[in-house]
């Protein structure tokens, strides 16, 4: 399993990830899943994955294909002239890619090569934009009411998000709301593991304006680790206390 967090805020795009993939608890291995291509002054896209590594890997081989040996038809990412026409062509390949894996298999196949994708990203004269594409290649596109998607594992850290997201927080603050939802994921669940890979865009940047890999080393992502358990379990004990006697 995996999780991935985009979130857009009023002064651009914050993405973060973890690499943790596997088949049982003796099988672990790291993987990155978060990509980003850019054309200086011009565009800056990146990619989530989450689901069936080898269907992820394959669309997202293809697209660093595209940009090596780019061509007028096929590289939607250099030259997709809008962010929807960038995100309908990975929801493409990222069907195809389904498809073509389902057909060999057989009905054995069917289910094992689902994937889910995060698209984010801003083209010069346009705003930025952060989607979802579903296995079948449809996708949604965030909004003010919704301005976070998050694939894989998401229940854990999703309420944590909710509390804590505001459309104007800095990014510094985003990266924090960030790093205490991945951590209440890693304390829930096995399948989401260090490192995790963090990407901030600017709005109107077109490029990374930072960019991180959190290992178990980090000082930081500990000292939030740590931090925010210690604040759970002061909040916790400041509430009213229940009395068995005031309900008898």
């Amino acid at each position: 399993m995996t999780y991935c967090v985009g979130m857009v805020l009023d002064k651009g795009l914050v993405l973060m990830s973890d690499t943790r993939t596997n088949s049982g608890v003796d099988n672990i291995s790291t993987f990155r899943k978060l990509f980003h291509w850019s054309v200086p002054g011009e565009r800056m896209i990146a990619v989530m994955t989450a689901g069936n590594l080898a269907t992820t890997q394959a669309v997202i081989s293809q697209l660093e294909e595209r940009t090596k040996a780019p061509s007028e038809r096929d590289n939607a990412l250099l030259k997709g002239p809008t962010m929807f026409q960038v995100v309908t062509e990975i929801g493409r390949l990222l069907r195809n890619t389904i498809e073509a894996a389902q057909s060999i298999n057989g009905d054995s196949g069917k289910g094992r090569f689902t994937a889910t994708m995060i698209v984010a990203g801003q083209i010069a004269g346009m705003e930025p934009r952060l989607f979802m594409i579903y296995p079948e290649g449809n996708f949604i596109e965030a909004s003010w009411d919704t301005p976070f998607f998050q694939i894989g594992e998401t229940k854990y850290g999703r309420p944590i998000l909710l509390r804590g997201y505001d459309r104007a927080m800095s990014f510094e603050d985003a990266v924090k709301l960030l790093m205490v939802s991945f951590d209440s994921t890693l304390k829930a669940n096995l399948s989401v593991g260090l490192p995790l890979d963090l990407l901030v865009i600017g709005k109107d940047a077109f490029a990374a304006i930072h960019e991180n890999r959190v290992t178990a080393e980090d000082p930081y992502f500990d000292a939030i680790s740590s931090g925010w358990g210690n604040a759970l379990r002061s909040a916790f004990h400041s509430l009213p206390s229940y009395s068995f006697a005031a309900r008898d």
